[in-house]
């Protein structure tokens, strides 16, 4: 029977035996959701940068005008790059460009999965994209869906998104042996709306106090994207079927 555990912070992953199990991570707010809109518009491919050193030096190696760099660290955008929310990358003409991508925490969480053996970003807006492509190669396995959080610290967004990818699971395969983390955010999920959840959230009274409603809205919006994004050779990509 597959086994369905949420980890309600990235620091959980230390000490984590990740070989064969599969890593979902889930910044809701925004990394993650940035990175599904990123590919779904078309970027080849997302370079998650553990931190603004190896997002430099990443696209230092690259030629000019074949990519995008963004990131952020503490909320702050970091100096020259573009903003790293999802709507204002999909102004940053992505089709055809990889994106060079550095947060504070969901390229962290990304870059710390990566012993398992099959690692993926989710986020609410894709998340019945990813819960499908999962669960149809699913064979036994564990899946941790993995909460980026803040800095050793719980994100509420983050749970939440985590309970919406346990429903969908649940709901595609009763088989699921649920953890009870994932029953928590599960239950946190079915009982609550999403754009009330996100904007009572710290990181999103955050966001709404610098004017960012537009972008807290569109990360509350749940399945709208199709991309699978996957981490191969130290790159997200979109997955095929």
């Amino acid at each position: 029977m597959p086994k369905l555990h949420v980890l309600v912070k990235k620091e959980e992953l230390d000490g984590q035996l990740l070989a064969g199990k599969v890593v979902i991570v889930l910044d809701v707010l925004f990394a993650t959701t940035s990175i599904a809109t990123a590919l779904a518009h078309g970027a080849t491919e997302v370079i998650p940068a553990v931190d603004e050193a190896a997002a430099r030096a990443e696209a230092a190696r690259r030629p000019p005008g074949s990519f995008v760099l963004a990131g952020e660290l503490g909320a702050e955008t970091l100096p020259g790059f573009s903003h790293p929310t999802p709507l204002a990358l999909i102004g940053e003409r992505l089709a055809g460009r990889a994106l060079v991508y550095s947060t504070t925490n969901g390229t962290v969480a990304v870059n710390a999965a990566a012993g398992a053996s099959r690692v993926y970003a989710a986020a609410l807006s894709n998340g019945a994209a990813v819960v499908e492509h999962v669960a149809r190669r699913a064979e036994g396995e564990t899946v941790l869906l993995v909460c980026s959080g803040s800095v050793d610290a719980v994100n509420l967004e983050d749970l939440y998104g985590a309970g919406h990818l346990v429903s969908l699971f649940a709901l595609r395969s009763p088989g699921w042996e649920l953890s009870d983390a994932a029953l928590a955010a599960q239950l946190l999920h079915d009982g609550h709306d999403a754009l009330e959840v996100l904007s009572r959230s710290r990181v999103g009274r955050m966001m709404l106090g610098r004017g960012l409603g537009r972008e807290v809205a569109y990360a509350a919006r749940k399945d709208h994207l199709a991309v699978v994004p996957v981490l191969r050779g130290g790159r997200l990509v979109a997955a095929g079927d």
